[in-house]
């Protein structure tokens, strides 16, 4: 095993003394191509090219001697660390950071980012990022190929929002481009880079600075959900949306659909849990009064006028959806499309049988309860309201 690895991080910057002594010593250098063409480096030092990190950590593993890491940026904030620090390696590393490269782009963006999501988009993660960027205002995405600025764009379509691109950051190639993100596939950007995501509503740039990273949760603003909704007199709806909400358990990283939105309150929950919200309604009052709700309680939605099913095919893959109404067609189009959970209610026994049918037709494993719901006026105790309707929620079977 190598006597000592240190992970020096790059960022265009002279290196630090610090980094200097350690490479000073090095018996191998590991890095990317543009860093082990640094003068620093000593000429007998054996290089190893940065390609696979995992053949990378087995040489330095093997290796007789004083062992460094080139990595650029911040090396240990979604960088090399986390891989050459893992078990099967057995390496301890020492660490010499560097400005990461989401600092320098906002840096070079002038903006702040203690309010922006962070997150890493890779080929496999790339829906998951695409759908923070929905949710929130600002994100800062670390793309990869194949996961790049043209690719957030084209999963992004019909959902405005500026992208500040941050290019070779810290090479003498670096360049910084803002344009709209319908622009951003029609061209061809080089790796690695930084794509700053903006726009959607919402609160960015707050005067009053915050107290928590990564921007205030939606649903810090108003504690609670699933409450009777404002002007209503009874709560029997919001009884019916926690139990669907606690169901569907929506998170920061998923796709919602929330078909016969009506007045967007489930959506707006959603939305304040962190996920990436479509709210869909053939009612265009109904759309309207969606957005006011999102509007109002600080989130973001997309709203979608149209009927289901025909209205789904040209949306994005959900991880989870919520039905409003429909019928047995809806629920099938739902689940041709493979989402995670579905939950819908019914009426009647009837039509609660034949919704859980066509689910478990589908490859779903489905519950259904009977709810009902006494609403009372706290004051006098009389009852206000009574609701009772049977909720079905379904999970996908792994074998389908």
């Amino acid at each position: 095993m190598a006597d000592r690895v240190t992970v020096i991080g790059w960022d265009g910057s002279p290196l630090t003394a610090a980094a200097k002594s350690a490479l000073s010593a090095a018996t191998l250098v590991a890095g990317a191509a543009h860093h082990l063409d640094l003068a620093e480096i000593p000429p007998a030092a054996e290089r190893v090219r940065l390609g696979s990190i995992g053949l990378a950590a087995r040489t330095i593993a093997g290796h007789r001697g004083t062992a460094v890491v080139l990595a650029d940026g911040d090396p240990g904030f979604f960088g090399v660390v986390r891989a050459l620090r893992a078990p099967e390696h057995g390496l301890e590393v020492e660490v010499v950071p560097a400005v990461s490269a989401v600092a320098a782009a906002f840096a070079r963006a002038g903006m702040p980012w203690d309010d922006a999501r962070v997150v890493v988009a890779h080929p496999r993660t790339l829906r998951r990022a695409v759908n923070v960027c929905r949710a929130h205002p600002k994100v800062a995405v670390l793309t990869s190929p194949g996961a790049g600025p043209a690719e957030l764009a084209l999963l992004l379509d019909g959902v405005h929002r500026t992208f500040v691109i941050c290019e070779e950051l810290g090479t003498a190639r670096e360049q910084v481009t803002v344009l709209t993100s319908d622009k951003a596939a029609d061209h061809t950007w080089r790796d690695p880079n930084v794509v700053i995501v903006i726009g959607g509503g919402g609160t960015v740039d707050g005067a009053d600075g915050g107290w928590l990273a990564g921007g205030h949760p939606g649903a810090a603003r108003e504690r609670g959900w699933a409450r009777a909704e404002e002007g209503a007199t009874e709560g029997a709806g919001g009884q019916l949306r926690a139990a669907q909400l606690a169901r569907l358990g929506p998170r920061t990283g998923d796709l919602v659909w929330d078909i016969g939105t009506g007045t967007g309150a489930l959506a707006v929950d959603a939305a304040a849990f962190g996920a990436a919200v479509i709210a869909i309604d053939a009612d265009l009052r109904a759309c309207e009064r969606a957005t006011v709700a999102a509007r109002a309680r600080g989130v973001q939605l997309q709203v979608v006028h149209g009927r289901a099913p025909h209205v789904l095919e040209a949306l994005p893959e959900p991880d989870v959806v919520r039905i409003g109404g429909g019928g047995v067609e809806v629920v099938t189009a739902c689940a041709d499309r493979r989402p995670e959970r579905i939950v819908a209610h019914a009426a009647t026994r009837d039509e609660a049988e034949a919704l859980g049918r066509a689910l478990t037709e589908s490859g779903y494993d489905v519950e259904c309860v009977l709810l009902q719901s006494l609403c009372l006026d706290p004051h006098s105790w009389d009852e206000r309201e009574r609701s009772v309707v049977f909720l079905l929620s379904a999970q996908r079977t792994e074998s389908r």
